[in-house]
Formats: C-alpha cells, sequence, structure tokens
C-alpha cells in the first residue's frame, strides 16, 4: 500500500478514536448527571435541579458538524467538582466572526475584550478560536479580571499558533470573585489534544451554570452548489433580561460571507430573539454572543434569494435556542408567550410585552394556574405605553377574557383555568390603537427560583 494510503488510513482512524472517545465521555457524564439528579451526594453545596419540565422531549438534537470548527472540553475545577467546566472551540483560517454583547456598565473582563478585538482589523486568512468557562464570571474582578483574560487567550492562541487577537473568551458563574485562571491554562493541553468535530454535545455542557439541559439548534439550506449548514450551542437560566443578545451563545456556519455582512445580519436579528426573552428581570455583566462563518461550504458566497434564505434559517435557530432558554428558566413550569398586537408604535409593543412578561404577580398567578387576568391589566398600565382602557383586549390562548373595559361576556372561569393548566401559554393583548406589534416569550415564577439563588454562591 502506497505511503500516502497509510497516512489517509491512520488519519482517518485518528478521527475515529477522537470520536469514540468524546462518545464515552459523554455516556460516563450524562450517567454521573443522572445519579446526581436521584441522590443527594455531597459533592458540592450547589443544588442540582431536575431536567426541566419544559425541556425538548428528544433531548439534545443531532447537530451538523461544521467544516471549519472543532470543539473540546475538560473538568478544570474552576467552581464545580467532578463536571466540565472549560471548552474551546477551534476555527479554521479565514474564518469571519461577528458578535452582540451585554449592554450592561459593569461588564465583565472577557466581554470588553471581545468587542474591542472585533473592532481590530486582522488578516484575512487568520484562524481563531473561542474559550469558555463556567462556574467564575470573572466580572467586577478590577485589574484582575483583564490579567486573567490575557492569560487564558495569550495560552489558547500560542497552542493554537493563532493571533492573541483572535482568542475571545467568555466566562460565566459567580460575579466578583477572582478566575482562578492557572486551572484554565493547566488544561489547555488536554483542550487542544481533545479537539474533535464530533464533540459539540460536551462544549455545550461544559458552559452550563445553572442550565438542567444543554442547549442546540441547527438549520441546513440548499445553496448555490452544495448545502450550507447552521449549528448553534447556548446556555442560560437565570439572570435572563438581555439588552443585546443573551446568556452565551455560539453559532456556527460554513457559509461564505465577509465579517461586515455577517455583523449586519446578525445584528439584524437580534431583537426578536435574544432581545426578546425574560426569566427574571436582570440583565447579566456576561452575556455574549458570537457567530463565527468558516466559508468551508461548497456553495457559492451568500448573495440573492439564497442570502435570504439563509438568514430567515440564522433567524430560526436564534429563536430556537432563545426559547430553549426560556424553556430552562431556573424552577420554571410553564413557556410563555406573550403577543401585543395594534400598538400605537414598536417602542410601546415592547414596553407592554415586557412589562407582562417581567411581572412577578402575572408570573406567580400563571405558576399557580389562576386565570388572573387583572394582573394582566395591571401590567399594561403600569409599562408607560399608550393605552385606552375601553379598546384593549385580552385572550389566554383562544379564550377572550376581557373587552371594552371590562370582563367579557364570554368568559369562563372555568374553561380559563383549564387552559392555565397546559404547559405552554399564550396571553394575548390587542390595545386597538395602531399597527405595531411585538411578541416575547417568559416563564413562570416558582418557589424553586427562590431556592437556586437564595444560596447560589455556597
Amino acid at each position: 500500500m502506497a505511503n500516502t494510503d497509510w497516512k489517509a488510513k491512520s488519519k482517518k482512524l485518528k478521527k475515529k478514536y477522537k470520536a469514540l472517545k468524546a462518545e464515552l465521555e459523554l455516556r460516563i457524564h450524562d450517567a454521573a448527571a443522572a445519579v446526581a439528579l436521584t441522590t443527594d451526594a455531597p459533592t458540592t453545596k450547589t443544588k442540582t435541579n431536575a431536567v426541566s419540565p419544559l425541556a425538548p422531549k428528544g433531548g439534545f438534537p443531532e447537530l451538523p458538524a461544521i467544516a471549519g470548527v472543532e470543539f473540546a472540553s475538560v473538568a478544570a475545577g474552576i467552581k464545580y467538582k467532578g463536571r466540565k467546566d472549560v471548552m474551546l472551540v477551534r476555527l479554521a483560517p479565514g474564518t469571519a466572526v461577528a458578535g452582540v454583547f451585554t449592554k450592561s456598565s459593569t461588564r465583565a473582563a472577557c466581554v470588553l475584550d471581545c468587542q474591542a478585538k472585533l473592532a481590530m482589523k486582522v488578516p484575512a486568512e487568520a484562524g481563531a478560536a473561542i474559550v469558555v468557562n463556567s462556574g467564575n464570571a470573572n466580572a467586577f474582578t478590577g485589574a484582575l479580571g483583564q490579567k486573567s483574560v490575557d492569560a487564558v487567550t495569550g495560552c489558547v492562541a500560542k497552542a493554537l499558533g493563532v493571533p492573541a487577537s483572535r482568542v475571545f473568551s467568555s466566562s460565566t458563574g459567580v460575579i466578583g470573585e477572582p478566575l482562578p485562571h492557572d486551572r484554565i491554562t493547566a488544561a489547555i493541553p488536554d483542550l487542544v489534544a481533545g479537539l474533535n468535530t464530533d464533540a459539540v454535545k460536551m462544549a455545550a455542557q461544559a458552559i452550563m451554570t445553572t442550565d438542567t439541559f444543554p442547549k442546540g439548534a441547527s438549520a441546513t439550506i440548499e445553496g448555490d452548489g452544495g448545502p450550507i449548514h447552521i449549528a448553534g450551542i447556548a446556555k442560560g437560566s437565570g439572570m435572563i433580561a438581555p439588552d443585546m443578545a443573551t446568556m452565551l451563545v455560539y453559532i456556527f456556519t460554513d457559509a461564505k460571507i465577509a465579517p461586515a455582512a455577517l455583523q449586519k445580519m446578525l445584528s439584524r436579528n437580534v431583537d426578536d430573539t435574544f432581545n426578546a426573552i425574560t426569566v427574571d428581570s436582570d440583565t447579566s455583566t456576561s452575556d455574549a454572543l458570537l457567530l463565527c462563518a468558516t466559508g468551508q461550504s461548497p456553495a457559492a458566497p451568500l448573495q440573492g434569494a439564497t442570502a435570504k434564505a439563509f438568514e430567515a434559517a440564522l433567524q430560526g435557530v436564534m429563536l430556537d435556542l432563545a426559547k430553549q432558554v426560556t424553556r430552562d428558566g431556573e424552577g420554571a413550569t410553564k413557556l410563555v408567550e406573550v403577543r401585543v398586537t395594534r400598538a400605537a408604535s414598536d417602542h410601546d409593543a415592547h414596553l407592554i410585552a415586557m412589562a407582562i412578561a417581567n411581572s412577578p404577580l402575572v408570573k406567580t398567578a400563571i405558576a399557580g394556574e389562576d386565570a388572573n387576568w387583572g394582573r394582566v391589566v395591571m401590567a399594561i398600565g403600569k409599562s408607560g405605553a399608550q393605552a385606552d382602557r375601553d379598546k384593549l383586549a385580552i385572550r389566554f390562548g383562544d379564550l377572550l377574557v376581557a373587552e371594552k373595559g371590562w370582563r367579557s361576556p364570554k368568559y369562563s372561569e372555568e374553561a380559563a383555568s383549564a387552559y392555565m393548566k397546559q404547559d405552554e401559554l399564550l396571553i394575548s393583548v390587542d390595545m386597538g390603537l395602531g399597527k405595531a406589534k411585538k411578541s416575547v416569550w417568559t416563564c413562570d415564577l416558582t418557589h424553586a427560583y427562590i431556592d437556586i439563588n437564595a444560596d447560589y454562591r455556597s
């Protein structure tokens, strides 16, 4: 057999070995998680919550491998013992990167670093990488914060042979505690050795904090010359009321598209996806969304109808991930869409929808399966948006509960109470004033939310 044939066979066997190793680690991780959910083993003081009842029934989806993207994860012991808590992504040379981040005035060092790096001019053929840790947000840590970012990204840059300006980092977890970055840098060799195109689920698990399930979504469209794939992962469960994107989200595609066009496409689709969800009205210091396009699809560069189809598919992946975050809201038992129509302006539609979605009184009524539409009226009134009592109408699902400034003559307490027992609910508000509309997604507020957050640091 020719030497080149042996090399090809050896390369194929190594790839298969990596995939089998990743699958074995995944099964061990899942088995350990299953035990943790059914025992009180004192591995840590952090509460371990059962998987959300709103989690996708099929579990983590089968995501397509994106050419030019490799994943790895390790247990570095940042906070949690015996679980993956650092993930690394290697991106092929020539990858375009776009991002949106929290607008919090107390942004974490890693967020500021990512924003600065995305503003830099880089060689068109430069490679890139993303490194993420859970268990510590590296936020409000003074000069130590940037020191940790530099140490981690510099170590990754050296190990992968990419410019430090092309290594993006994220941290999630407790605010105000120095990041033990030496634990991450010590794990870089193992991360690099474990890089694999098939390890995306392990990467999604490594970035979880109070999440009860890893989140993934994908889409494929037919481009001019071949298929174009999109695959994304996310983490988020609490401190969710984004003001740019949300939590931590990483989306990858093999599409051919310039960085500037990729950024515009991402920014256009944030408001109706990640900015349209809320769990508890709190905006994180660390929210980040990175979108990476490797350009390795056989299809031609995006343009015309193909570009429109791709953007629609991207928006679908973003909304899917956003809803999964809401489904995993801390202590959530119900997913709720708040749909506002015929508001006086887009601004008013957003104000009203968020006022309802963030109201503790509305959310606790939903948790108690109480059809208390009076609390929806209250939320509309406090929103600051233009409203006319005698023109608005409120529906729970298809049930008209209030109209013309009064309870609907068709209102049935029995029917409304029965509707509230469903896992997924729709609250519709017709303002009767204009043409603006807005949909946002939220969840109920249960005692479990208090249980999770009352001792988060302990």
